[in-house]
């Protein structure tokens, strides 16, 4: 099931005021209605959540309207959120777990699968921690989490370390000297799993994220797959060109997470 039809008005009128299509105003009920086929009901729902995060201001018998940005220069997307602005990657994910809560669903010795076996450079079979967590922000859930790491790191810390620290911070607590991640980022559709774990509906659109992290002397140490909500977790990222003119690329130089 995709997300409810109220939810997806409210995020696509929440980017089209982030880019400011409704400096006039915003369109009427009967209009809303008509743009989105549905009823009227549906889409007071959706205004009303816009109002609540202090997008839009709705007057008896006016037009709503979009309300400008706060005076700090932070865009009403952040009101209720957690913005971290960091120098990296590895600084953003531990800032992140400083902010948030955790819920360990699974914490297991587990033998290496292939894929996993290959992306942490172990032997088929060689032992590995599995663990399976849910983070939260105070509005609710925010990422689904399972992290791999090889058992002679892992050893160090169990269950209990978990529910209190970031894993990063467990690494180099035992001995890890982090130094890379190498992270793609695609999508998935939640299962019932993660709809549960995730409070979403079966079928909605998630963040999809895979980071191997790896040791100052090139050797991996986590193997992380994470899935996000979206309307809850932004990810960032500014590039700068680089290269002789006929070669020019576009290189990451800071990445930032905003989430709520």
């Amino acid at each position: 099931m995709p997300l409810p039809k109220y939810h997806q008005i409210y995020l696509v009128l929440r980017e089209q005021l982030h880019e400011g299509r409704f400096a006039e105003g915003l369109p009427g009920e009967l209009a809303l209605m008509a743009q989105f086929g549905v009823a009227r009901v549906t889409v007071r729902r959706a205004l009303e959540q816009l109002s609540s995060e202090g997008l839009i201001a709705r007057n008896p018998g006016r037009r709503t309207r979009a309300l400008p940005p706060p005076v700090s220069g932070e865009s009403p997307s952040t009101k209720g959120m957690e913005r971290a602005n960091l120098r990296g990657l590895l600084e953003n994910l531990v800032t992140m777990g400083l902010h948030t809560s955790v819920k360990v669903i699974e914490v297991a010795t587990i033998t290496a699968s292939t894929q996993v076996a290959e992306a942490l450079q172990l032997q088929l079979g060689d032992p590995v921690q599995k663990a399976v967590r849910v983070r939260s922000t105070k509005e609710g859930p925010l990422s689904h989490i399972t992290t791999y790491v090889p058992d002679t790191i892992a050893r160090r810390f169990g269950r209990r370390e978990l529910s209190k620290k970031p894993i990063l911070v467990l690494l180099e607590e035992s001995g890890v000297k982090v130094g890379r991640a190498h992270q793609t980022i695609s999508a998935r559709l939640a299962d019932n799993v993660l709809a549960q774990h995730l409070d979403v509906s079966v079928g909605s659109a998630l963040l999809a994220v895979r980071r191997l992290i790896y040791d100052e002397d090139e050797r991996p140490v986590q193997w992380l797959h994470g899935l996000y909500r979206p309307d809850r977790y932004t990810y960032e990222m500014q590039l700068s060109r680089v290269g002789s003119i006929d070669a020019k690329v576009w290189v990451s130089k800071d990445v930032s997470a905003q989430f709520n």
